[in-house]
């Protein structure tokens, strides 16, 4: 029998998917740095004497009753501005399953168990600390999210640069995150579901899959429909949210004969800039206001929730993250990448910690009876959010010589093809250009010593 070949973890990703990968998380780096504003902004008014203001603005309702919707503005952000952030989720998971890092079960096996260990690891952080205290345990799913667009903030801030072997899995990570919260969200805080407006939300959703299907295009068509949709999903009593995950996860992603790009990636390269730089940072700068008093912090670290908020993301992402890659990595004998070391899968692991959006929604909806609860957690995900990144940061710079290396390498292109060299090595083609660009570079070094002996003899005649 022969024995069992042996995968590459965090090799080189195939060049459509990472120019995908490169251009999709450039836009999120933008937002994330918009998200950091937005952050500092909401925890500036929510801790100055403008507070009042906030919380007014916060507080106030608008919409009409009759149909369920007579919202706070911050619940207009969590449950309408946040369904724009989860259908651009929904894209990237069906994306990733059908064309991505996810379409192979036998090269995805690794980043699924990272991520999948990744939310269980924190959740048992949590689940141990608080039971421990006699705390709540209805918090256990907040510290097991990643905010992708807070994390490439973080590098953006810090100046490193990931090779793209680790932003895609840092990526992958994030996106089966998305599906956990989505999953966790859907079955954990659901209740008192209304059957009829499900079923029509269920009936809108067919519709919108039959539209297209047919191939009808339009912003016209869909945008009206999509709100109906996600009004009765928010009537039923499931999360809105959840709505735009399953009109993301409808959208084809494969290319038909006379189409330059699918429908979903032309759809999520107009609407991803909206979620990143508009509809996240408004739904931080209503969630993350939270008052950051020196008693406030204490409460953080000695209240049993909230303390296992902040382990969950600083200790249990990175314990689940990095576990689950090494063990994933034993017994599937997938090699680590030759040009990386598994102090880089622990940075990223400890990046991974940066729960922020998804934590701050999880941990409004964990506690719906309890405000004053909910503001502690929701100042334990900034606080554990922020100590994983300053760690990540510390580890991440200590690699950051090798990181730019290698992402020169990947960048080079010296034949000037507009492909990097790293894809065409095993081309004749490329070899043959780059001995002729060697030739012509090698013929003017000739003729320049040529001019330069001339010189020379010039200097040495007679006065």
């Amino acid at each position: 029998m022969a024995a069992p070949t042996s995968r590459k973890f965090l090799g080189r990703m195939p060049l459509p998917e990472r120019t995908f990968v490169t251009d999709a998380l450039r836009t999120e780096t933008v937002g994330g740095m918009i998200l950091l504003v937005a952050a500092i902004a909401a925890l500036i008014l929510a801790n100055t004497p403008l507070s009042d203001f906030y919380g007014d603005v916060r507080d106030f309702s608008f919409g009409p009753q009759a149909l369920h919707l007579h919202l706070s503005v911050a619940s207009w952000a969590t449950d309408g501005l946040l369904t724009v952030f989860f259908f651009v989720a929904g894209i990237e998971l069906k994306r990733e399953l059908v064309a991505g890092e996810l379409r192979d079960p036998k090269a995805a096996a690794l980043p699924v168990v990272a991520a999948v260990c990744g939310m269980a690891a924190p959740a048992l952080v949590y689940v141990t600390v608080s039971a421990a205290g006699g705390g709540s345990l209805r918090g256990w799913a907040v510290p097991t999210a990643t905010d992708i667009a807070f994390a490439l903030a973080v590098l953006a801030v810090i100046g490193t640069a990931l090779p793209a072997a680790l932003r895609a899995f840092l990526l992958t990570l994030a996106v089966v995150d998305d599906l956990g919260a989505i999953l966790i969200i859907a079955i954990f805080f659901t209740q008192d579901i209304d059957l009829v407006a499900l079923g029509l939300s269920f009936a809108g959703l067919a519709l919108f899959w039959l539209l297209h299907h047919k191939g009808v295009r339009g912003a016209y068509v869909y945008v009206p429909l999509g709100i109906v949709i996600w009004a009765l999903m928010h009537a039923s009593g499931v999360h809105a949210t959840v709505a735009g995950v399953a009109m993301g996860l409808i959208l084809r992603c494969t290319v038909r004969e006379g189409e330059d790009h699918s429908p979903a990636e032309r759809i999520e390269h107009r609407v991803r800039p909206l979620s990143a730089g508009l509809a996240v940072p408004l739904f931080a700068l209503f969630a993350a206001g939270v008052p950051i008093s020196g008693d406030a912090v204490a409460d953080v670290f000695t209240r049993p929730e909230t303390l296992g908020v902040v382990l969950g993301l600083v200790v249990g992402k990175a314990i689940g993250v990095f576990g689950g890659s090494w063990l994933a990595a034993r017994f599937t004998r997938a090699k680590l990448n030759e040009d990386l070391a598994w102090a880089d899968v622990l940075a990223v692991a400890t990046l991974a910690g940066i729960g922020f959006t998804v934590s701050l929604l999880i941990g409004e909806l964990a506690f719906p009876d309890d405000p004053a609860l909910a503001e502690k957690v929701k100042a334990a995900v900034l606080i554990g959010s922020v100590c994983a990144a300053l760690i990540a940061g510390v580890l991440l710079k200590l690699r950051n010589n090798e990181y730019q290396r290698l992402c020169q390498e990947e960048e080079r292109d010296e034949d000037m093809d507009g492909i990097p060299d790293i894809y065409e090595l095993d081309s004749p083609e490329y070899h043959l250009r780059m001995a002729a660009i060697h030739e012509a570079k090698a013929a003017e070094h000739r003729r320049l010593a040529e001019v330069a002996a001339a010189d020379d003899s010039g200097d040495d005649g007679p006065a």
